[in-house]
């Protein structure tokens, strides 16, 4: 099987950010593969690329190197961490991108990298994407063990997560995302949801559906989202703006 390293950054595409890092991964693991998740993560969001890599992290292969670079701390006493969750691995840094990968994963470890066992590593206080993060992914990609670039780690960092509270007549959670489409993305598991429940965010009631495309353009409606969770999006248009919601409202589901 092909080796295979996915990235995942907030630089966009116009700087030449993105091929620097592609660039040190090819040169130290030619052949493998560098599949581009997202450069389009809004700068130093933690949240975002971690709700982005819960998105596909476990759809790869087995093996598969996810890199994360998404850094406001870069050249900080923030760690650099190397996580082996479920025979596949995260190369990011500690400050909770990996928050809903470990909540997940069957098993994880992890280790801090140490820059002087990571073959090929380079000195740059500003750019550990291209100088530690992806000569890591390379290393881990030719099948270099995660022990043997770093130390052991007790535990990583974690983002505070929202947890829903779910009482006999409601639900409550709250929006944890806005998509690029304007839906709304809710900390809400959609196996906590009965058809007869009702959703209420901002105010305004929102009717159930099973798909975007079974109500006309312009209507709001709820459903179980690609991801398994609560979402309120509206057909052709965008929840966000129409309802005035960002991330961190409320959202109530009554039965």
């Amino acid at each position: 099987m092909t080796a295979r390293i996915t990235l995942l950054t907030d630089f966009g595409t116009a700087d030449g950010y993105v091929a620097a890092v592609k660039g040190v991964a090819a040169s130290l693991a030619p052949g493998v593969v560098v599949d581009d998740a997202s450069h389009e993560i809004p700068r130093g969001d933690a949240l975002a690329a971690a709700l982005a890599l819960e998105r596909y992290w476990r759809f790869y292969p087995r093996h598969t190197v996810h890199c994360v670079v998404v850094d406001p701390g870069v050249g900080t006493a923030r760690k650099a961490i190397a996580v082996e969750a479920d025979d596949r691995f995260i190369v990011a840094p500690d400050n909770g991108v990996v928050t809903r990968v470990i909540s997940e994963a069957l098993s994880w470890r992890a280790v801090e990298l140490i820059p002087e066992r990571v073959p090929g590593s380079g000195v740059s206080a500003t750019f550990d994407g291209r100088d530690l993060f992806a000569p890591a992914a390379a290393g881990l990609a030719q099948g270099r063990s995660l022990d043997s670039m770093g130390r052991p780690l007790v535990d990583v960092v974690r983002l505070d997560w929202p947890e829903p509270i779910l009482e006999p007549t409601r639900i409550v959670g709250r929006v944890i995302q806005v998509d690029r489409f304007g839906n709304l993305v809710t900390n809400i598991p959609g196996d906590w949801i009965e058809d007869s429940d009702v959703v209420e965010v901002a105010g305004q009631a929102v009717p159930f559906w099973s798909s975007y495309g079974l109500v006309a353009p312009g209507a709001l409606l709820a459903l179980v989202n690609s991801d398994g969770r609560l979402e309120v999006a509206e057909r052709d248009g965008s929840a966000a703006d129409s309802l005035g919601v960002a991330p961190g409202a409320s959202v109530r589901v009554m039965r």
